[in-house]
């Protein structure tokens, strides 16, 4: 993806790595937006937040470094987690 993409862009992108981690099937039951948590509305285990991040990077590059992001952060911080949180990280590394 572009370096100058827009942060609807990144959503998108964004979304379309959840999809593909989580399934059409599931992901057509949840709206995804910004406001959308992975731990209550998504409800993605640990495996998932792994495979998302392989996803991620695929689509972002290393750059962006998810697994060090989410290094850093206590618990309850991983569990509040949202879609837009991800998109203003992956708009912060760019």
């Amino acid at each position: 993806m572009s370096t100058e993409a827009s942060k609807p862009e990144i959503l998108a992108a964004v979304r379309g790595c959840i999809v593909e981690v989580v399934g059409e099937a599931w992901a057509s039951e949840v709206t995804i937006g910004p406001e959308t948590s992975f731990s209550e509305d998504l409800e993605l285990e640990s495996i998932e937040l792994v495979a998302l991040s392989e996803k991620l990077a695929e689509a972002f590059g290393e750059g962006i470094d998810f697994v060090g992001w989410l290094s850093g952060m206590e618990l309850d911080a991983i569990l509040e987690l949202s879609v837009g949180d991800v998109v203003e990280h992956i708009e912060s590394c760019r």
